[in-house]
């Protein structure tokens, strides 16, 4: 069984365990988002959502609060206006869970939150389960524009600098660093030279790299296998720590896990958790003051890609969107950046001059 094979189980699992708590009739909703071929990580994401939804529904409805949610009648669906979605997202900006946990919602969380609902009742309107469809009158919150963040150059330099010294590190991580090094440096090589994401990253077995070629084979986002190439520093990163630390991890390996090209100290494949700590605790090392996650590596990637080629389309193709409206929304500000400096280099017109 290989790692997204596992990775499906284990979210199918954790979506059975979400259905015994949400009311009844969710199940015939779930069964339609499998049919439209989602992926087990977007069900999943939507199980926690619907819940808190139906978590709110029932503390602000006292009578509601005296029945269990997986009793909770399709009625309360009905029973939820314009207004009362309106005051859900708000609830979302601040809230606490059942354990005390503080969480708050930005525009981002609350676009995600209200599409999961509106996708649900627009399931059970279609079906005519319902005969109002509040959420569909209530518009998406505005997204303000987002700056990139992404490392320049001499940032990049200076992390992988920070791995291969260990400067900064505590007595405790220089610890795990002296048998983790060439791994760590691979990780941030691979990350930066293809922009893959964590997911991606972590899901790579030993038999997916092709040195001859200069490729992997990549599980995207969504299940689908695509060829993701890269140069010879990230081919020289790979093959050290595959030849320098990988043998003595394999030793230790999970059986199951073996097979897994990146592995943690515990024996088992690295998690995307894992790799998250990875990044901060290098950045830290570093000094970089930014905020950097993997996320913000693959946009260090896309945004050069980008900056060198100016093709957005194939900025989509090796990020693996499914849309380039998705890539060009997200490198909007470095259009922006190219249409001022069309804008500069107008005025060389006059004031070059000179006569043919």
């Amino acid at each position: 069984m290989d790692y997204v094979e596992q990775i499906n189980i284990e979210n199918q699992r954790k979506l059975q365990l979400l259905l015994q708590q949400l009311p009844k009739f969710c199940s015939y909703f779930f069964r339609y988002l499998e049919t439209r071929n989602t992926s087990s990580r977007t069900r999943l994401s939507y199980g926690y959502d619907i819940r808190l939804f139906f978590e709110f529904i029932q503390s602000s409805n006292p009578i509601y609060q005296k029945i269990p949610m997986h009793e909770l009648p399709i009625k309360v669906l009905d029973e939820m206006n314009p207004i009362d979605i309106e005051e859900y997202l708000s609830y979302l900006s601040y809230y606490e869970k059942k354990d005390g946990q503080a969480v708050t919602n930005g525009e981002k969380g609350k676009s995600r939150k209200l599409s999961a609902i509106r996708t649900m009742y627009n399931y059970y309107f279609k079906k005519e389960f319902i005969k109002t469809n509040a959420p569909s009158m209530i518009e998406t919150p505005k997204k303000h524009k987002e700056n990139i963040i992404r490392l320049d150059k001499d940032e990049v330099a200076e992390l992988i600098l920070a791995v291969e010294t260990g400067n900064s590190l505590s007595a405790r991580q220089l610890s795990a660093h002296k048998k983790t090094k060439y791994r760590d440096i691979a990780i941030l090589t691979l990350l930066l030279g293809t922009g893959i994401r964590v997911s991606e990253c972590v899901g790579l077995d030993i038999s997916d790299i092709n040195f001859k070629h200069y490729g992997m084979r990549v599980v995207r986002k969504g299940g689908n296998e695509s060829m993701v190439y890269f140069g010879e520093e990230v081919a020289e990163a790979l093959l050290d720590y595959m030849e320098l630390e990988r043998p003595l991890m394999q030793e230790k390996a999970l059986p199951e896990q073996e097979n897994a090209l990146f592995l943690s100290l515990k024996n088992s494949r690295l998690t995307t958790r894992a790799v998250e700590k990875l990044v901060k605790k290098y950045t830290g090392a570093a000094n970089i003051t930014k905020r950097i996650t993997p996320h913000k590596l693959r946009s260090t990637y896309g945004t050069n890609l980008y900056q060198e080629t100016g093709d957005i389309y194939l900025v989509a193709d090796a990020l693996g969107h499914k849309s380039v409206e998705t890539t060009r929304r997200h490198y909007a500000a470095i259009d922006d950046e190219r249409r001022k400096l069309a804008g500069k280099f107008s005025g060389s017109i006059f004031r070059d001059g000179g006569n043919d």
